[in-house]
């Protein structure tokens, strides 16, 4: 049901489209509109993961420049049936993430250092659980085409006045249909955009809930995320808010409301719905996230934000600064037991 739902949204926004195009031109100003949409959507096929991960300035980290935060990637793709995606790091105190690609083969995931800095052991695991729930869902190629599509309505309703209502056009409804092209396209799209974004959002709090098997890690992680959100700014996203349903929590100010003007669903709509899953799961009720201690020594500093490495690391000492983007280690070194990296 919720393929369909998206799928018939895509086909509204295509239409919408068109009749942008039809409003401005006529029968050929449709064709144009259509014409122009497949090129573009076929450029952000190939392209747009790039395109996002460098307006992010994200870099990619691997095992050995961010050992914890890769091995808990590893785990849940493993875990939901995936192949291993590229993992990237955002050096930004916002905690955030978000999911990229357009298939599962070509996935890439990333978290800002201020989720992992911010955020528990098991709550990091349970929202790259959620962005690895996109990537199985195929949500990133989805919205990529939502964003291409309503970007492109919004530039037509811009230039509609400069291109449009002339009497040499066949345009059948004159100054009238570019008065609707200006005005009301790119609101209708904007509509169009948010309501796919919305949808997506509750299907893979939900599927992220069953991969990492414990829905209320998901429900603190978003709790902690929103509320760094709203006290933290994050520049590069409010230079590019188009972006901004990529993002498991809109990075931009404001817009906290479940409504049709939202990128995302109310953060407490997302955590009474993860309770409700998690009760409906039964059983005895999960452990909370642990959260991260405040070092109290000089030596545990260099732990990262999810404690002590393991008891067989070598003593405290002079120690050499691993290799990675910004000349520290942002997850901390620690071994993966047999429960998995995140147990």
């Amino acid at each position: 049901m919720n393929t369909l739902r998206t799928a018939m949204l895509l086909a509204a926004m295509t239409a919408l489209f068109m009749g942008v195009g039809f409003l401005i031109g006529g029968s050929g100003g449709m064709i144009i509109a259509l014409l122009f949409a497949a090129g573009m959507n076929l450029f952000s096929y190939w392209n747009a993961d790039k395109m996002v991960l460098s307006m992010n300035r994200a870099v990619e980290v691997d095992e050995k420049n961010a050992p914890e935060y890769y091995a808990i990637v590893q785990a849940l793709a493993k875990q939901a049936g995936l192949p291993m995606p590229k993992t990237y790091l955002i050096d930004s105190p916002q905690p955030n993430a978000f999911a990229t690609g357009r298939n599962p083969e070509n996935a890439a995931v990333a978290a800002s250092t201020g989720l992992l800095e911010r955020l528990s052991h098991e709550e990091v695991a349970a929202v790259m659980a959620h962005e690895l729930a996109h990537v199985q869902h195929r949500d990133t190629l989805t919205m990529t085409i939502v964003a291409t599509l309503a970007g492109a309505i919004s530039m037509l309703g811009n230039f509609a006045f400069f291109f449009g209502g002339s009497r040499d056009n066949n345009n059948p409804f004159g100054f009238v249909g570019v008065l609707v092209a200006m005005l009301v396209a790119p609101f209708a799209a904007m509509i169009v955009q948010m309501a796919v974004s919305r949808t997506r959002e509750y299907e893979a709090d939900r599927r992220g809930a069953e991969i990492c098997g414990q829905p209320l890690w998901l429900a603190s992680a978003l709790d902690k995320i929103a509320r760094g959100a709203e006290r933290i700014p994050n520049p590069d996203a409010e230079r590019n808010p188009a972006m901004a349903h990529l993002f498991i929590i809109n990075p931009l100010s404001g817009e906290r409301m479940d409504n049709l003007f939202s990128t995302h669903p109310s953060t407490e709509n997302r955590i009474t719905a993860l309770q409700q899953m998690a009760r409906q799961m039964g059983g005895a009720a999960p452990a909370a996230p642990r959260e991260a201690p405040a070092p109290s020594r000089p030596d545990e500093a260099q732990a990262g934000p999810w404690g002590k490495p393991p008891e067989s690391a070598p003593p405290a000492g002079p120690k050499r600064a691993k290799p990675n983007p910004w000349g520290r280690n942002p997850t901390g070194p620690r071994g993966a037991g047999p429960k998995g990296p995140w147990s």
